[in-house]
Formats: structure tokens, C-alpha cells, sequence
């Protein structure tokens, strides 16, 4: 694997974050990059997207919202999507990908990241703990909310 480096999503990434796969059973949980993609464009001062290079190839995505005025805690300073592709899973890239989003959180004056995923065997919650995410709460929905203090 070669260093992976952070790039902002843009009309060269776009086509490949979009073909990501998933492993079977993760559909449920994740939904396409189009969809962050086109809310990078409506909404670019809350909006932080970026795709995860492993040398010239696009491995992940992560896309976050910093938004300190939003009266809803948990969107305040977010990550709203992260995609790893199938192949790249288990290799570390997403939790390189919330790292980078955490520092950028940090940098924007927040200490603490929350995410928000719905359970199931194959749903992404055993990754959100495991890379320090402490569940808060839950969505009216049912879903949790888990935070990483930064």
C-alpha cells in the first residue's frame, strides 16, 4: 500500500468515488457518494469532501459537515458519509479518512466528531467503536449516534 493521501473530491475523483463497492450485505448502510457529491456543490461552506488515494487509485470516501450553528448537536461537526471500497477494506483507509476528518474538526475549533449509522450485522457500527466512537444516543429513528472526542 502506498501512503494515502486526502484529495478533495472533484470532477477527476468523482467517477471512481462513485463506482466504490461494497462487500455484500452493506448496501443497506451506505448510500451512493453521487448523493454527497451533489450536496458539496449546494452546500460548500458546511460541506468537507474528500476521496482516499492509495497512490493514484481512489480506495475510499469520506464526507463531513461542519456546521456550528446547526441546532441539531450531532450534525454540528459530522461525519455524514464514509464509503471504503470492498477490496480496500480492512487495510486501515477509513480509519485514516476519520483521523484526517477529525483533524480538520479540530482545526475548526471543535473537540468532538459524531457519526450517526443504523444497526445490523453488516452496518458499520463494530468499525465506529472500534476506532474510538462511544455511542450517546440514538435518532428518533433508532439509529445511533456515537461521538470521538478530538
Amino acid at each position: 500500500m502506498d501512503a494515502l493521501r486526502l484529495e478533495e473530491l472533484s470532477a477527476r475523483t468523482i467517477v471512481a468515488a462513485n463506482g466504490l463497492t461494497l462487500r455484500p450485505g452493506q448496501e443497506q448502510f451506505v448510500t451512493p457518494v453521487s448523493y454527497s457529491a451533489a450536496d458539496a456543490y449546494v452546500n460548500p461552506t458546511t460541506t468537507w469532501a474528500r476521496v482516499v488515494l492509495d497512490g493514484d487509485d481512489v480506495v475510499g470516501f469520506i464526507r463531513g459537515n461542519f456546521d456550528p450553528d446547526n441546532p441539531r448537536p450531532e450534525f454540528r461537526s459530522c461525519i455524514w458519509r464514509i464509503n471504503v471500497d470492498a477490496t480496500a477494506q480492512g487495510r486501515g483507509i477509513g480509519k485514516f479518512a476519520v483521523h484526517a476528518l477529525a483533524d480538520e474538526a479540530r482545526q475548526r475549533g471543535f473537540d468532538t466528531v459524531t457519526v450517526i449509522w443504523e444497526t445490523g450485522e453488516e452496518g458499520p457500527g463494530e468499525f465506529f467503536r472500534r476506532i474510538g466512537f462511544v455511542e450517546i444516543g440514538e435518532t428518533e429513528y433508532g439509529e445511533k449516534i456515537g461521538a470521538l472526542h478530538v
